[in-house]
């Protein structure tokens, strides 16, 4: 075994990709009996650990900001700027995210993105060329209005009384003025990380698929949906452009239209993180990649870290690829047929879910040890 990848994204409330990453590597140097030669890229796909592991792979530096929260209470929002000062890394959930809002307490029809243009803006302050937005795991479905609106853009309501943040208020909305937007933004590419691609309206747009996990009762999608189509009638009205449709535009409760009107581009997240690590110059001569996350099922093979990273992996090396997560869940067969060969659990037994999150790196550790005992077993070690 000449050269091992170790490519795995976040195990959410465990451990980061980097973490995960490290004991991956721990455990195969305990299992191999020979010499390794490994190498760690820490990977992503647009939602929570997108900054960290874009940090780590490009040498950044993390800032950390007060922001407006998803619910208009303060945040500490963290950013990344990479070392070589021309990139700024920043995320959704960092700034509007559901995971900054308890549960009894989630409501997009007041949920706003506000929060998401201030860290926009400060990133703005480094000079950077480009901005990287990765726009996983939003508790909001305003479609970006919040965003827009801290960045400079003005918006109109039938009357002073709903002239409100969130996506309740849009349904009010008559004109937008998009002049004053921050004139920095004309001179940088903004990349939005994305792993949907749902349109904004209807029954597969963003308020009926992800309106209900932000707190939406069926009563609140059906006005969320026609909040945003106003919303959209309103800006297509502006800027000349009908986006409604456009695979996306829906993604983050329609942050994508949002981001669409500003000129940004969308772009599946871990296409994006593999792009950015040199994943593809860094994978040529490998005999084995690991990749890996939290679940993997049915779904992953939608635009997940672990298929982009096997699939590319094939494409550049041919190399085995393994898949380690925290629990397989139903249909994970699936991805057999999109690049990767194997996939294991490192759940170790039955437990509790606070138990395994807290366990998750040492399981890690211990199944990669248990793969690299196969290795010397098949290396006549």
């Amino acid at each position: 075994m000449k050269k091992i990848v170790i490519a795995p994204d976040s195990f959410k409330e465990s451990m980061t990709a980097k973490q995960a990453a490290e004991a991956i590597d721990k455990g195969l140097r305990a299992g191999f009996p020979g010499a390794l030669e490994t190498e760690l890229i820490p990977m992503a796909d647009g939602g929570e650990g997108t900054t960290q592991s874009l940090a780590d792979a490009l040498r950044g530096k993390i800032f950390v900001s007060k922001v407006t929260g998803p619910m208009g209470e303060p945040v500490q929002a963290s950013y990344a700027v990479s070392g070589d000062k021309t990139t700024a890394i920043l995320e959704v959930a960092e700034t509007s995210g559901l995971a900054l809002v308890p549960k009894e307490k989630r409501n997009p029809l007041l949920a706003t993105t506000y929060g998401t243009g201030e860290l926009i803006k400060e990133a703005l302050e480094h000079g950077v060329s480009k901005i990287i937005l990765g726009i996983g795991g939003s508790a909001t479905n305003d479609g970006g209005a919040g965003m827009i609106e801290a960045l400079g853009g003005k918006f109109y309501y039938d009357n002073a009384a709903n002239a409100q943040q969130g996506g309740g208020a849009l349904i009010h909305l008559i004109e937008a003025d998009l002049s004053g937007l921050d004139p920095r933004l004309a001179e940088v590419e903004i990349e939005v990380a994305c792993d949907v691609d749902n349109p904004l309206l209807g029954p597969n747009g963003a308020s009926a698929i992800y309106g209900p996990q932000k707190g939406a009762t069926e009563e609140m999608v059906q006005q969320l949906d026609d909040a945003l189509a106003q919303y959209h009638h309103v800006l297509a009205r502006v800027t000349g452009q009908d986006v409604k449709d456009i695979p996306g535009s829906g993604a983050a409760g329609g942050l994508g239209a949002g981001l669409f009107a500003m000129g940004a581009k969308l772009r599946p997240g871990v296409e994006i993180v593999l792009k950015e690590t040199d994943f593809p110059e860094r994978v040529a001569g490998a005999d084995l990649v690991i990749t890996g996350e939290g679940k993997i099922d049915g779904q992953t093979i939608y635009g997940k870290t672990p298929i982009g990273v096997a699939k590319s992996a094939k494409r550049h090396s041919g190399a085995k690829v393994i898949a380690l997560c925290g629990t397989l869940g139903s249909g994970y067969e699936k991805v057999f047929g999109h690049g990767i060969d194997a996939a294991f659990s490192i759940a170790k037994g039955p437990g509790s879910l606070e138990e395994a999150l807290n366990n998750g790196p040492a399981s890690l550790e211990a199944a990669a040890a248990n793969v690299a005992r196969v290795l010397g077993i098949s290396c006549g070690e």
